[in-house]
């Protein structure tokens, strides 16, 4: 039996996630899930590929707010509206992530503030708004309309703890799942069997597995230090994970049926055609 054991959301793209007890499934991710991401002086996109500190921001959702601290302490904590309203007046900016050009808001000059003076550059946190539509990538899309987040190409990532764990055991120094921020974490079946995922269901809830996830230099990034740790676990998954030339771990996923999950729903197959 495969059960549901994890969710995380990660409501500004590439800092601190939130593990979460039970979540609402819409058509461009989790509710909350990189909705926000901190942007640079053109507009572009920040992660943490160049910018590995970002790991050092901690997120909680507290009541109808979003609450970013970071990991220093010395640094007091700022809060921001879980669902924003913005009007007819309200400037509306451009957001890059990677070949995607986002019609966006910036949160707040004083939240934009908050982070550059943290992070020593002038940045500006933006959200996406409901009427923003991003499209899946159509090489992968079930239909036209899929569309994601901030995220890097799909709206759900998700992995089975007995990847990790076959991934550990081939290493010196364990790791935790953090470092590859999914949002579905799963105990049962066999490792890597996420990436045989088609159909199925969470609950009540239907996914389409499009493609194996492919990894990049984050998964080097300790996210409790900020700092990029070495070659790992790039370099032991290059050994035995690969698609083509791409170091894979995971699988990417669409939500064709939405609606309520929570920690401890069986993962089923309909069609059983895994």
């Amino acid at each position: 039996m495969l059960l549901l054991s994890e969710i995380w959301i990660y409501p500004i793209k590439s800092l601190g996630g939130i593990s979460l007890d039970a979540a609402t499934v819409l058509q461009r991710g989790l509710e909350h899930d990189r909705r926000w991401m901190l942007v640079d002086e053109q507009g572009l996109f920040l992660s943490q590929r160049t910018t590995p500190e970002l790991a050092l921001f901690n997120t909680a959702i507290e009541g109808a707010h979003l609450v970013i601290s970071h990991k220093s302490n010395s640094h007091e904590a700022v809060k921001i509206d879980l669902f924003p309203v913005f009007t007819a007046v309200s400037e509306k900016c451009t957001a890059v992530v990677w070949e995607d050009s986002v019609e966006s808001y910036e949160v707040g000059a004083a939240v934009s503030d908050w982070f550059s003076t943290i992070l020593n550059r002038k940045v500006r946190l933006v959200y996406m708004p409901e009427d923003s539509t991003r499209q899946v990538d159509p090489k992968y899309a079930v239909t036209t309309g899929d569309i994601t987040s901030f995220s890097d190409g799909f709206p759900y990532l998700i992995i089975g703890q007995l990847s990790l764990d076959d991934l550990n055991a081939r290493m010196a120094s364990p790791i935790t799942i953090k470092r590859f921020r999914p949002n579905f974490v799963f105990t049962g079946g066999a490792a890597y069997q996420e990436e045989t995922f088609k159909h199925f269901k969470i609950g009540s809830v239907s996914f389409f597995g499009t493609n194996a996830c492919e990894r990049c230099v984050l998964t080097t990034v300790d996210p409790e230090t900020g700092v990029i740790a070495g070659k790992e676990p790039l370099f032991t998954l290059s050994k035995y994970k690969r698609s083509g030339k791409n170091v894979i771990f995971g699988q990417n996923v669409i939500a064709t049926i939405l609606g309520k999950i929570k920690v401890g729903n069986e993962i089923t197959f309909p069609n059983k055609d895994i």
